[in-house]
């Protein structure tokens, strides 16, 4: 019995030890998108301060292509032992599994949430010689001429794009979508004046509204934004349930250890709610969130069951 009860402690002992020392290896951080883009920006943020509040090592390797799904793919394959995490936007956890076909694995299941780290809301806007000064004034074009209007986005099923599709539904109006590959493009022939309008993340467009470059007609989220306290949301102009926050969140493949998890999750809150990492980031446009596990599983669920009905209803593809 002796010998028994010294095993047993040995073995608790060496377990102990053994998440007393996570990480004890490199720890991968896979982002499904090219290096640049806001997620990637996110995600550099965190291994920084990962590697600082942890120790060890912590890398990014972008995993780029079907809009996030290669990389989804990826870590729901990995072990489960954290060492291998996910930093997504919204695309690949709640929109593009209802846009691609076969897309190897569920959103839903294959994950275990740890938090979502920041959100974003939108801003529409057009080009600065652009007749539209209101939403009234462009709700009354598209309502002149359905179907006429372009709305850039960075591609189908993109937040922008979906954007676009939940203010028209919102507001019986039709515009006409057209899709490029990735936001710059987009950004630069609405500068150009080239399309009507876009929907576009804050911290992509805020720099070429300071500047005059487009004018902005409203903001996507509940409330006004702290870098742009002037500008009206879609809801204080009359137009309801259109709201879109776009948002960078970290997880892990499913059956992550519990304590491991846990240590994952206080250190990557500590870090968002540094003042400087704070300041920084709302400077770029992004709030914190930082929310629990539990938090971020009931979010998902919600905003999963949201576009699925958006993207059936409006018969929204990724062709």
């Amino acid at each position: 019995m002796k010998k028994i009860l010294l095993a047993c402690a040995l073995a608790l002992t060496a377990g102990a030890g053994a998440f007393a020392a996570y990480p004890d290896k490199p720890v991968t951080l896979v982002v499904p998108f090219p290096p640049g883009g806001s997620t990637d920006a996110i995600g550099r943020v965190l291994a920084q301060k990962l590697q600082e509040k942890l120790g060890g090592s912590f890398i990014i390797d972008n995993k780029a292509g079907a809009t996030g799904t290669i990389g989804a793919a990826y870590v729901k394959r990995a072990p489960a032992d954290g060492y291998t995490l996910f930093v997504s936007s919204l695309g690949p956890f709640v929109i593009a599994p209802h846009l691609i076909r076969g897309v190897q694995y569920d959103a839903l299941k294959d994950f275990d949430p740890i938090t979502v780290a920041v959100q974003a809301p939108n801003v529409l806007v057009v080009p600065a010689a652009s007749p539209y000064k209101t939403v009234a004034d462009m709700l009354a074009g598209l309502k002149k001429s359905p179907g006429k209007m372009s709305f850039a986005s960075s591609g189908n099923g993109s937040s922008d794009h979906l954007s676009a599709e939940l203010f028209w539904q919102q507001t019986g109006t039709e515009g006409l979508h057209i899709p490029y590959k990735g936001g710059g493009p987009a950004i630069n022939d609405l500068l150009g004046a080239q399309v009507d309008a876009a929907f576009v993340n804050i911290n992509s467009i805020i720099q070429h509204i300071r500047t005059g470059k487009v004018r902005a007609l409203a903001i996507s989220s509940d409330k006004r934004s702290p870098l742009l306290p002037d500008l009206a949301t879609l809801q204080e102009q009359g137009v309801r349930g259109a709201e879109v926050q776009s948002w960078q969140a970290v997880a892990a493949p499913r059956g992550i250890p519990a304590d491991i998890k846990a240590k994952l999750h206080a250190a990557i809150a500590g870090a968002l709610n540094e003042p400087a990492v704070k300041d920084k980031l709302l400077a770029q446009g992004f709030e914190i969130v930082a929310n629990s596990p539990e938090q971020f599983g009931k979010f998902q669920a919600a905003e999963y069951a949201r576009w699925k009905q958006l993207i059936e209803t409006r018969k929204i593809t990724a062709d």
